[in-house]
């Protein structure tokens, strides 16, 4: 599986941006999907995850409320909604894939990432 993630970008404080993550390969549909991200000098941290079949999602506390994780296996996508940002949210995001149903992790296969930068 080979994923590509898009859609980061420049925003102010208290608005909105969607990524989306594009998955190659037939089985994408069977994959536990999720997101993580990396600020600078920061661990890499789980953000959200979501099920095969969109049954079953996990948010992490730091943005539960605020972000919402979808996927359109039709499409080979999957998504990060991310409304009320917060500068705290300025980090790489990464899309993971995993044959196995791991929600939290771990992941076998990542995307390359993509910056979302939150002005205050």
């Amino acid at each position: 599986v080979q994923l590509q993630a898009f859609g980061g970008g420049l925003v102010q404080a208290g608005g909105s941006l969607r990524l989306s993550c594009a998955a190659s390969g037939r089985t994408f549909s069977t994959y536990s999907m999720a997101w993580f991200r990396q600020a600078g000098g920061k661990e890499r941290e789980f953000v959200a995850g979501i099920s095969w079949s969109s049954g079953t999602t996990y948010i992490a506390n730091s943005v539960k409320g605020r972000f919402t994780i979808s996927r359109d296996n039709a499409k080979n996508t999957v998504y990060l909604q991310m409304n009320s940002l917060k500068s705290e949210d300025t980090a790489v995001y990464y899309c993971a894939a995993d044959p196995k149903n791991v929600l939290l992790g771990p992941y076998a296969y990542w995307g390359q990432g993509t910056q979302v930068t939150v002005s205050s």
